[in-house]
């Protein structure tokens, strides 16, 4: 029997990005008829919700630090906490027979290497790398010290995309033939076609106008919605926009003055805080998805929005051709006339616009609970 450790912190904290790819992950590999022993550990037991969506089958456990009460709080506790995932579980690691470690969100516990178990990271991105811009100084200076530590701790890394994979050689010191390139899986839930009475009730919930394009993500100045925003000015009246996403102190500051300034009030809908059971009517409602952001580590919206049946617009610049493939449409991140001419080329009724949908749908099947839970299998079994 093989055992493997994991990373569980995303498992129970995170609900999308990270808790999903490794939620994900974890349950795709505890289904493979192989001989695994699944460890997570875990600082805390997190919330509820997000732990019990871990298939607990034979052989897949949960395990919490012993010396620190799962339910003390506070500044003690946190730090004790933190000590434990990032060096003291090197110990419990060794106890508990581990071989193998997976850390499933970019780091490594120091100490991984001296103790002979064989760490593998997950990469997904290095924006604060490549665009520092976007994060606070010191925060900059603590993710490059984990990523350049973790390296030293890693037998492997996996990417989750080619552009992930470029980001890594250029800022750090890792050879290249120890580097995998597996994609991240993205679930076919989206490509269930919700029920008329399902959509009726989605559009009239949340008063969705007739005709819109859709954008999904938090509403920073990173993922660039406010391009979008603009290119509506070019766009017929009867065209809305509806971002749906979590606001930031730049939506408030940037987003909403223009959107007053140009008008634009009663074609601009934010949502947030949107179900997961409405968000597959919502992505079917809307005419095209437009995903302008400047740096991305993949792009899972993109491929939403194609099992939706929904032509893409996004921005170049980093992994969203990869993501979207040669079908969609993609303009420089600052091309305001060329967001809306790219926006009027996928609007229903357009000359092409089905039989590129029916292009990318193909093109995205190799994300679609592919072969990532085999491909990492072979990556254990290759250490």
């Amino acid at each position: 029997m093989k055992t493997i450790g994991f990373d569980a912190k995303r498992i129970v904290r995170n609900g999308t990005g990270l808790g999903s790819y490794s939620r994900t992950l974890v349950n795709s590999l505890s289904a493979l008829p192989a001989d695994l022993q699944l460890r997570l550990y875990t600082p805390d037991m997190g919330r509820d919700d997000l732990r019990q969506q871990i298939e607990m089958r034979p052989g897949v456990e949960f395990v919490y630090p012993a010396n620190i009460p799962l339910q003390s709080k506070g500044l003690i506790a946190r730090v004790r906490r933190d000590w434990w995932r990032t060096r003291g579980i090197v110990k419990d690691l060794q106890r508990d027979g581990i071989s193998i470690y997976h850390g499933l969100s970019g780091e490594l516990p120091v100490g991984l290497k001296q103790a002979d178990i064989k760490g593998i990271v997950t990469i997904h991105d290095l924006i604060f790398l490549r665009h520092p811009e976007y994060y606070h100084p010191w925060d900059v200076a603590i993710y490059r010290h984990k990523f350049h530590a973790t390296l030293r701790e890693a037998a492997r890394v996996v990417a989750i995309s080619e552009c992930t994979k470029r980001d890594i050689l250029a800022f750090g010191d890792f050879p290249a033939d120890h580097i995998d390139l597996i994609y991240q899986s993205c679930g076919t839930s989206f490509k269930d076609v919700c029920s008329e009475e399902k959509k009726l009730e989605v559009k009239k919930h949340y008063n969705l106008p007739q005709r819109y394009i859709l954008n999904v993500g938090t509403i920073e100045e990173r993922k660039n919605a406010f391009l979008a925003v603009k290119a509506l000015r070019h766009l017929p009246q009867d065209v809305a926009l509806v971002i749906v996403g979590r606001t930031t102190p730049y939506s408030e500051k940037v987003i909403k003055p223009y959107i007053r300034k140009n008008k634009l009030e009663g074609r601009v809908i934010l949502l947030h805080g949107i179900p997961n059971d409405d968000l597959p009517a919502i992505y079917q409602l809307a005419e095209c998805f437009v995903y302008p952001s400047r740096y991305e580590g993949f792009g899972i919206p993109i491929i939403e929005a194609v099992q939706s049946q929904l032509p893409v617009v996004a921005a170049t610049g980093s992994c969203l051709e990869e993501a979207g493939g040669p079908d969609n449409l993609y303009v420089s991140p600052d091309d305001e006339a060329g967001m809306a001419t790219a926006i009027l080329r996928s609007m229903k009724g357009t000359e092409g616009r089905q039989q590129r949908i029916d292009r990318s749908i193909r093109y995205v099947q190799r994300f679609e609970n592919s072969n990532v839970a085999q491909q990492m299998l072979d990556l254990y079994n290759h250490l």
